[in-house]
């Protein structure tokens, strides 16, 4: 685990504190060999239309190691300021969402303050460091963020708008409808049960098997789920008369498949991951009989078509979500913490263990990087 990893590694007693940090590579490739923390030197002032931030939070998302990799569609800009003198050629940051703090504005900035929490409105933006001078229109401020943990408001840009916008972007859901879902114990999956709850929306969830699967169903329930079930039930054909049964007829059994056969008439069909990089196959049968449609969702395009106004639509309802329907709590983690006694030799060492263990997929909690600078 990653307190394990942490625990392992060596520490200075030296309590100087250091300058700022970024993890960062120069080209693509394996995120554990690739990647490494840099110090740079401190940032300027900022020009008279950005901001200086300091990050408090920043998620590590499974996208983020496909960006690495080179195999994910969005692409991070080079960045000439953190590159250190006689350095061969500039360096991408890692990092696309994070939560910072308004450390110093520009002259002709006016819309944010010093000390207000933002979020990334730049995909990509480089949020694994410590602090970076960004166009203010990069950013968005945190609505209420007295009502958010510091985690809740790191994790807002991905996974919850994720949730939120499949459940409303494609069909009009009433109070009582049905939502099916496959990876149900995902970030988004979760998210997709709360929201669908505090609609008044029902969900069949379907999960892998496991050691602790009663534990995982009692969770799940907890979250507002209406049936949590195993890849194995949904693989027998049987279950979808009881299926039929629970839905009153509205929905009919690789896993995408088998539940798309379930589906009822007029059914939509909503893909928005493939960290598993293998093909969707439907039988044409179904879109003929059935009136099946199918949509892929990217969180990422919705927000490059949509004004800045939509965005900021978007986080105050899922905020007033958090407030008043209490929903969408803190999400379970673990914070990787980069302390300032740390060489950026012993920080490269911890993200590559972080890193190994999450591409291994043997981490099921939300990871989230911490630089202390002092």
């Amino acid at each position: 685990m990653l307190s394990t990893l942490r625990s392992s590694l060596r520490r200075f007693s030296s309590s100087a504190s250091r300058a700022d940090r970024a993890v960062v590579y120069e080209s693509n490739g394996d995120p554990a060999s690739v990647l490494r923390v840099l110090t740079y030197p401190d940032l300027p002032q900022p020009p008279a239309d950005s901001v200086k931030l300091e990050f408090l939070l920043s998620p590590i998302n499974p996208a983020d190691i496909n960006v690495v990799e080179g195999v994910y569609p969005t692409k991070p800009s080079l960045e000439d300021a953190l590159t250190p003198a006689g350095a061969p050629q500039p360096l991408f940051v890692g990092g696309n969402e994070g939560l910072a703090r308004v450390t110093a504005l520009g002259s002709g900035v006016n819309s944010l303050a010093v000390g207000d929490w933002v979020i990334m409105t730049k995909q990509q933006a480089g949020t694994w460091a410590t602090s970076r001078t960004v166009s203010v229109k990069d950013v968005l401020r945190v609505p209420s963020p007295e009502s958010l943990t510091e985690v809740q408001a790191a994790t807002l840009t991905v996974n919850p708008p994720t949730a939120y916008n499949m459940l409303s972007e494609f069909v009009k859901l009433e109070p009582g409808d049905w939502v099916m879902q496959n990876g149900a114990n995902s970030a988004v999956g979760q998210a997709v049960i709360q929201i669908a709850a505090a609609r008044g929306l029902n969900t069949i969830n379907f999960i892998r098997d496991r050691p602790d699967l009663e534990q995982l169903v009692q969770k799940l329930k907890g979250f507002g789920a209406t049936h949590v079930l195993t890849y194995a039930q949904l693989a027998d054909k049987s279950f979808r008369n009881k299926v039929k049964e629970w839905t009153g007829g509205k929905a009919g059994g690789s896993d995408t498949t088998s539940m798309v056969r379930m589906l009822g008439n007029d059914a939509h069909l909503v893909s928005y991951g493939a960290m598993a990089k293998q093909p969707l196959s439907l039988p044409i049968s179904l879109f003929i009989f059935k009136n099946l449609t199918c949509h892929g969702f990217w969180q990422s395009r919705w927000y490059t078509q949509r004004s800045l106004g939509e965005r900021e639509e978007l986080m105050k309802n899922l905020v007033d979500l958090m407030k008043e329907k209490k929903v969408l709590d803190t999400p379970e983690h673990d914070i990787v913490t980069i302390t300032a006694q740390e060489s950026d030799e012993q920080a490269t060492e911890t993200i590559r263990d972080v890193l190994k263990t999450m591409s291994a997929g043997r981490h099921g909690k939300k990871v989230l990087l911490k630089f202390q600078n002092s």
